[in-house]
């Protein structure tokens, strides 16, 4: 009886830990099949049911947070919470991530109810993609089980390939999706064996135990002046499958026609959420796998960061479609993220959970204001289309400007001090080369961000239609102009929330 009762227990503690994602989980079946018997005129009850969701979510992770203090209190040894039979943690990391995954999921839902009632697409489904995609992350950031991780990653990865594809009658879209699809699997397949490799030598699917063999085979193979081959191609084919999900140079080739094609507020859900839960998982295993080797891989991811602000930064220069110039530009910031990573202390990590977190906040707002000029007959994603914005919208322009100061990295916007935490890392770490190219590279970035800012304040109107917010597009762009502004302008309480994703100072 008293066995029966300690499982019942366990089993209750491990629904616990993942009452998130179930909240989410179920919020998403229950619009699937409230979607069958709601009327077209009240389809934005599917967005309202989705916005729960993310709330309700919201609020059993900060109670997960009050758990973990008291986990602190009761053995400050371990300050975390395992479960499942150590296959998902639920730790700082965890919460920080989770939060931001919610946040962008939210704001994202805000901003797509105008623009599917725009383009006939209003369905439910949507809705319960991206709550399914937003799963699939949480458990990226979450899993510390190379099976789970995998599972995570693929409902992301699978959610995100419907969505590219949702405008049906879009050859764009349509196009887009199957290129993602292909290249998506290509990726996943090499992931997958990378993740092969690491069980092959380990016995093991846990990433503390993998790591902990390969710092024991690190060791013997400097102790011997030997090169574990191994494990170098097991890093390699992990961070290929990983840089493909970030769309960092040369695993970038599908990010522009994805990013064009897809449903706006998608591409905005794939720029960020995305993104950040790649890196998420890239920063657990980077970290708790290959953290022993750190000395010998920091130079393979700063060639991929140099060359992904390389490219990105020239290639972005020549794009006069907005969607194509942003993901280029994305690129260019997965190449500043990276440069944390090679830093490798504190201030470095501090800096890319700074980063990501004002990322999402500048890029949806970025492509917010595209999604405003959306209308029937007009796409509204070319630099053209900007024409005049000020002249007939001068909040949306005001807007737009701000956006583009903060991705451009311009004081006192949230952009900049990103940068300046990973430029700072960079120096305390000896890399004063990384830190001056990094810095320069700014210069490009600006002017291409500043074309997008020509266009819309400089450049005649002509015959372009008057732009219409809705409300909670207002509400969306509302939150994101105000982190863009708040965490440039006063940073220090973002950058104790950053501190406390890697537990700093604790």
């Amino acid at each position: 009886m008293q066995s029966a009762l300690t499982q019942f227990s366990f089993n209750r503690q491990d629904f616990n830990l993942i009452l998130p994602q179930l909240e989410l989980t179920l919020f998403g079946l229950g619009i699937l099949l409230i979607d069958f018997f709601v009327e077209a005129r009240v389809k934005y009850l599917n967005a309202v049911l989705a916005v729960m969701g993310t709330l309700f979510s919201g609020y059993t992770l900060w109670m997960l947070r009050a758990h973990l203090q008291i986990q602190a209190e009761v053995d400050p040894q371990r300050p975390d919470l395992l479960g499942f039979h150590d296959t998902l943690l639920v730790d700082s990391f965890f919460l920080y991530f989770a939060a931001i995954f919610l946040a962008a999921t939210a704001l994202v839902v805000l901003l797509s109810v105008r623009y599917l009632e725009i383009e006939d697409e209003h369905h439910g489904e949507y809705y319960a993609l991206i709550l399914f995609a937003c799963v699939g992350m949480m458990f990226m950031a979450s899993g510390i089980d190379l099976v789970v991780l995998f599972l995570g990653l693929e409902t992301m990865a699978l959610s995100f390939y419907a969505l590219t594809g949702f405008l049906r009658r879009d050859k764009r879209s349509n196009e887009a999706a199957l290129k993602y699809v292909l290249l998506g699997a290509f990726s996943s397949g090499i992931l997958a064996y990378g993740f092969s490799l690491l069980y092959g030598m380990s016995g093991s699917t846990n990433i503390g135990q993998i790591g902990q063999m390969l710092g024991r085979r690190a060791m013997i193979s400097q102790m011997g002046g030997l090169t574990d081959w191994f494990t170098i191609v097991a890093f390699v084919t992990v961070a290929a499958g990983l840089f493909f999900k970030i769309a960092a140079v040369p695993f970038h080739q599908w990010a522009p026609d994805v990013y064009e094609g897809a449903p706006t507020p998608v591409t905005a859900y794939v720029s960020v959420a995305s993104k950040t839960a790649s890196f998420a998982l890239l920063l657990r295993l980077f970290i708790a796998v290959f953290g022993a080797t750190h000395h010998s891989w920091m130079y393979i991811v700063a060639g991929v960061a140099v060359a992904s602000l390389t490219w990105g930064n020239f290639a972005a220069i020549t794009q006069t479609n907005v969607k194509r110039l942003l993901a280029y530009s994305s690129i260019a910031h997965v190449g500043f993220i990276l440069l944390g990573l090679v830093g490798g202390n504190n201030t470095g990590f501090q800096g890319i959970a700074y980063y990501l977190f004002v990322y999402v906040f500048m890029t949806i707002g970025a492509f917010a204001v595209v999604i405003v000029l959306r209308r029937k007959g007009l796409i509204g994603d070319e630099l053209e289309d900007l024409n005049g914005l000020y002249q007939r919208s001068p909040a949306a322009a005001l807007l737009l400007l701000i956006f583009m100061l903060s991705l451009a990295g311009i004081p006192p916007t949230a952009g900049f001090m990103g940068k300046y935490y990973i430029l700072q890392s960079l120096i305390e770490t000896h890399h004063p080369v990384l830190a001056v190219l990094a810095a320069l590279y700014i210069v490009p970035a600006l002017y291409y961000y500043f074309r997008i800012v020509v266009h819309a304040w400089m450049k005649q109107p002509g015959d372009a239609p008057l732009p219409e917010i809705s409300a909670a597009q207002t509400v969306a762009l509302t939150v994101t102009v105000f982190v863009s502004l708040a965490a440039g302008v006063y940073p220090e309480p973002f950058a104790q929330l950053a501190r406390y994703a890697f537990a700093i100072g604790r």
